[in-house]
C-alpha cells in the first residue's frame, strides 16, 4: 500500500506553524538541541542558503493561506537587502537566495519592490559571466592562497531560474543566453560519460580552457558526490522546462539514471555513492533534492510521452520509474529521518554539507525546504519557484 502524501502534507503543516510561531525574524540554517539559529546578522546575511527558510514560509502560505507564513517570509526578504550592499556576500548562489524570497513573492503578488530585488540579484549573477570560457564564476577569492577566479561549480545549475526569469520578466533575452551558454559548458564539462558528476571544475578565466576538476564536498576526485548529482539532475531538467531545448532533457535522464540506479535499499542516500563502506554517512538534503528533480522530471516526460534521446523509448516508463524512485526517498525519509515534534525546530535530522567536514548528520534548512517542495508537488499544494 503506498504512502498518504495528504496525511504526510497535514503533519508538516501542523509542525511547521508551531516552528514559524516561535523563531518570526530568524533566518535559520540548521538546529542546535532543536532550536533553529539564526543566520540574519550582518556577518551572515549574505550566507548562501539564508533563502530556503523564505521559501518554507512561501509554500507553507500557498498552502493554507495562512498570514503569519506570509509576514514572516516578507521580513525575512526585507533583511536581505543588506547583500546588495556586500560585493563579497554575492555570488553565483543568487537564485538560491532570490528565487525562493522575491520570486516567489512577486509570483503570488506582484510586488514590485520584490520584482526590483529580484532582477537586481539576476544582473549581479550575469555581471559573474566569464566571455571566455562561456561559465558563470563560482566564489570570489576566499583571502587564502586558492584562486578561484575560474572555478565554476554544479550547484549553479539550480540558480539559472533566475536568469530564465528576468529574460522574460523584461523581455531581455540576454539573461537567457548567458543561462543556456553556461549549460552547455556545465553539459560538456561537468556530466562524466556514466552520468555522474564533477562538483567543481576549473578554467583559465583569461583563455576559457579546461583546466582540472576537484573533489570538492563528495569524497574526492573522481567521485560521486550524491548532492552534486541533485543539482545537476533538477537543474538539466529546469533548463529544459525553460528553453525546450532537448539536450538539456537528455543530459537530466542521463544523471538520473545514474542516480536511480544507486539508491540504496533502505531509500537513504549517502554523501557520496563512492565513499567508504565506513562511516556511512547519510546526507537527506540529497534524497529530498533528487525527489523533487525526479518528480518534475516524471512530469515532463509523463506529458511528453517522449524518451528524449534515452535508451528507453517509452518516456511514459520512464516517468514512472523516476517517479517510483522519489516515493521510495521520500517514504524512507518520512519514516526514518523526519521529525514531526511540533516542539523541535527541525524537520529532517541527518543531513551533511560536505564528506570531509567535521560534522555529519546534522539538520540544514535547504534539506527541509525540499522535503515540503517534494511532498508538495505530491499532493498539489506546490507555488513552483525555479
Amino acid at each position: 500500500m503506498g504512502k498518504n502524501w495528504e496525511e504526510i502534507a497535514e503533519k508538516i503543516i501542523k509542525k511547521e506553524t508551531a516552528v514559524v510561531e516561535r523563531n518570526k525574524g530568524k533566518i535559520p540554517y540548521t538546529a542546535k538541541n532543536h532550536v533553529f539559529d539564526d543566520r540574519s546578522d550582518k556577518k551572515d546575511i549574505c550566507w548562501w542558503t539564508n533563502g530556503f527558510y523564505g521559501g518554507t514560509l512561501w509554500q507553507l502560505y500557498n498552502a493554507t493561506k495562512n498570514d503569519l507564513f506570509k509576514d514572516c517570509a516578507v521580513e525575512l526578504e526585507n533583511k536581505m537587502d543588506a547583500c546588495f550592499m556586500d560585493y563579497n556576500g554575492m555570488d553565483h548562489d543568487a537564485g538560491f537566495r532570490w528565487l525562493p524570497t522575491s520570486v516567489a513573492n512577486y509570483r503570488l503578488f506582484q510586488e514590485k519592490e520584490s520584482k526590483n530585488r529580484a532582477l537586481l540579484a539576476a544582473a549581479n549573477l550575469a555581471g559573474r559571466f566569464n566571455l571566455n570560457g562561456n561559465f558563470i564564476r563560482a566564489w570570489n577569492d576566499w583571502g587564502d592562497d586558492r584562486d578561484t577566479t575560474g572555478w565554476a561549480i554544479i550547484d549553479c545549475m539550480m540558480n539559472l531560474p533566475l536568469l530564465y526569469w528576468a529574460s522574460k520578466e523584461l523581455g531581455d533575452p540576454r539573461f537567457k543566453a548567458i543561462a543556456v551558454a553556461h549549460a552547455d559548458t556545465a553539459m560538456k564539462n561537468f556530466i562524466r560519460e556514466d552520468g555522474s558528476v564533477r562538483h567543481i571544475v576549473g578554467f583559465d578565466p583569461a583563455t576559457g580552457e579546461y583546466d582540472r576538476d576537484y573533489g570538492g564536498q563528495g569524497y574526492g576526485e573522481g567521485s560521486s558526490w550524491t548532492r552534486g548529482q541533485t543539482w545537476a539532475l533538477y537543474g538539466f531538467t529546469l533548463s529544459y522546462i525553460h528553453t525546450g531545448e532537448k539536450r538539456y532533457l537528455e543530459t537530466a535522464i542521463k544523471v538520473a539514471d545514474r542516480f536511480a540506479e544507486r539508491i540504496p535499499e533502505n531509500g537513504l542516500i549517502p554523501v557520496d555513492f563512492d565513499q567508504p563502506a565506513e562511516p556511512a554517512y547519510i546526507d537527506s538534503t540529497a534524497a529530498a533534492i533528487a525527489s523533487c528533480g525526479f518528480i518534475e522530471l516524471a512530469k515532463v516526460l509523463g506529458e511528453n510521452k517522449a524518451s528524449g534521446g534515452s535508451a528507453a523509448s517509452d518516456g511514459e516508463a520512464l516517468s514512472k520509474k523516476y517517479l517510483a524512485a522519489a516515493e521510495k526517498m521520500l517514504s524512507a525519509l518520512d519514516e526514518l529521518d523526519c521529525d514531526y515534534n511540533p516542539d523541535h525546530d527541525e524537520l529532517l535530522t541527518r543531513c551533511t554539507a560536505a564528506y570531509h567536514d567535521k560534522d555529519h548528520e546534522f539538520p540544514i534548512i535547504y534539506g527541509d525546504y525540499y522535503y515540503i517542495e517534494a511532498i508538495w508537488k505530491l499532493t498539489g499544494r506546490e507555488l513552483f519557484i525555479w
